[in-house]
């Protein structure tokens, strides 16, 4: 703890000097491509740690599908001398099921029997509360474009839709009487570790010049909590969410140096901006219009912003040291239900998922959207697998712990690759597939210009050519004047 408050202090004191010198600026260099593929991944992350933690249920208590299925392998009934001898002849005590085998007064035994204290039914159980936890916040979040009920009521069961799942779960998990694992709460307000305090001290046993060595592991923390705020703001910060109040993006991340200092004085996880709670917490404050014609979808009209919301969320965090004795009582499946959904929710909107699900469709089932208007369908493509490799490698290095320390360096060779793609495709397709990535040495707008019309007259002849047209059956508004 001690090393790791060195650490902890290297990074406040990097990213002060990153917020003097106007670090942030750099967000520019952070386009569509590369924050995509990183909400992605740790929206999978979210959607693999839930599934993973269920499959860990039922490893510890397997499922019985049939009583008779409870004597596999080496675990056997074997009939007790003081057994009737008529039962025991006309017995067949390897295929008896456990009930029949206690009615004879036998004896269960074996390495291939369940455990005591197995019960056949928790992960049967759990797969149930962790799909109702998810199935039920999916529907009820899209009850506000139900037909039954009142717009009002509506909205409320929309807006507390995973609320209301907990709670049905909990109340199911508590009627079926079935011991599955619980939340695990403290009963005391201390420090995990006995062994130390609420404040760490500097050195503790270490050598003084374990300090001077932190700054290593500091460069790569500061690199991956730069570029997860960042990033996440950016993502929020998006001009398709229409907002109306400025970004503050040096004043994040000084406001985050001085939090990471305090939480390891204390020894406290460190701060910083969460993508996925983040892009479900905008998600929860969109608004839309009440009135649309039928068979249309609400017209988006922007996000309510507001402090309200956050300043509940810590002060609820805060209160549910109160409330121990019922959050003991919420069902883990019921957890990892709610882990499923914040992932699945957050892919939403994402125009890599989007462009992922359009390469499995025919292409006459595929949207309107309008990057596939004016990119050919095959570029598109091109650029999704592009995506899709980066992302494979990111989540290949994070896997493995002896590559995971690369992890905040590939972050930064995400933005290399992305300005590598220049090579690849013109700039108005890097435009309308992502965004357009500052020159390295300005170029004045009327060249920029100029630069996207000899692109666009490029792929007008092209075509031409390829469809054996001439330039005269061409369109008045495709000549350039």
């Amino acid at each position: 703890m001690s090393f790791r408050l060195c650490i902890g202090s290297w990074i406040t004191i990097i990213l002060i000097i990153l917020v003097a010198v106007d670090a942030s600026a750099l967000v520019c260099y952070i386009t569509r491509f590369t924050e995509e593929n990183f909400a992605t991944l740790i929206a999978f992350i979210f959607i693999y740690k839930a599934v993973e933690n269920v499959i860990h249920i039922g490893e510890n208590n397997p499922m019985n599908s049939d009583e008779r299925d409870a004597l596999f392998g080496n675990c056997i009934c074997t009939p007790t001398a003081f057994t009737n001898l008529s039962y025991t002849e006309t017995v067949n005590w390897s295929s008896v099921d456990p009930y029949t085998c206690m009615a004879y007064n036998g004896t269960i035994g074996g390495p291939g029997c369940l455990p005591n204290d197995t019960v056949p039914n928790v992960f049967l159980m759990s797969v149930i509360l962790f799909a109702g936890t998810f199935l039920l916040s999916v529907v009820l979040k899209d009850f506000k474009n139900a037909l039954f009920f009142p717009s009002n009521v509506r909205q409320v069961v929309s807006d507390f839709s995973v609320i209301i799942a907990i709670f049905s779960m909990t109340l199911l998990d508590y009627l079926s009487n079935v011991p599955t694992p619980k939340l695990e709460v403290p009963s005391e307000f201390k420090p995990t570790l006995d062994e130390r305090g609420w404040i760490i001290m500097p050195f503790g046993r270490n050598p003084f010049w374990s300090a001077i060595v932190a700054v290593l592991p500091a460069l790569l923390g500061t690199i991956l909590i730069f570029m997860d705020q960042q990033i996440t703001a950016v993502i929020v910060n998006r001009k398709e969410n229409k907002l109306k109040k400025g970004c503050g993006y040096h004043l994040d991340l000084f406001i985050l140096a001085i939090l990471i200092q305090i939480c390891s004085i204390m020894g406290l996880p460190w701060f910083v901006a969460a993508t996925v709670l983040s892009i479900n917490h905008v998600n929860s404050l969109k608004l839309e219009s009440e009135c649309a014609a039928p068979g249309e979808k609400p017209q988006f009209l922007g996000v309510r912003e507001q402090r309200v919301t956050h300043i509940m969320i810590f002060v609820m965090i805060g209160l549910s040291v109160l409330f121990t004795p019922m959050l003991k009582h919420i069902p883990m499946p019921v957890l990892f239900g709610v882990f499923l959904y914040m992932g699945v929710a957050s892919l939403k909107g994402l125009q890599f998922f989007d462009r992922l699900l359009i390469m499995l469709m025919p292409v006459k089932y595929q949207p309107d959207y309008m990057f596939l208007r004016q990119v050919p369908l095959k570029r598109v493509h091109l650029f999704t697998v592009i995506q899709l490799t980066c992302l494979i490698c990111l989540w290949v290095i994070k896997s493995f712990s002896s590559t995971s320390i690369l992890f905040p360096l590939m972050l930064v060779v995400m933005i290399g690759i992305r300005k590598s793609l220049d090579l690849v495709f013109t700039r108005r397709e890097l435009k309308i597939l992502d965004d357009v990535m500052p020159e390295i040495t300005r170029r004045k707008a009327e060249d920029l210009r100029h630069l996207e019309l000899a692109e666009v007259g490029m792929l007008k002849r092209f075509a031409n050519c390829c469809l054996g047209g001439n330039s005269n059956s061409s369109s008045p508004s495709s000549t350039t004047k």
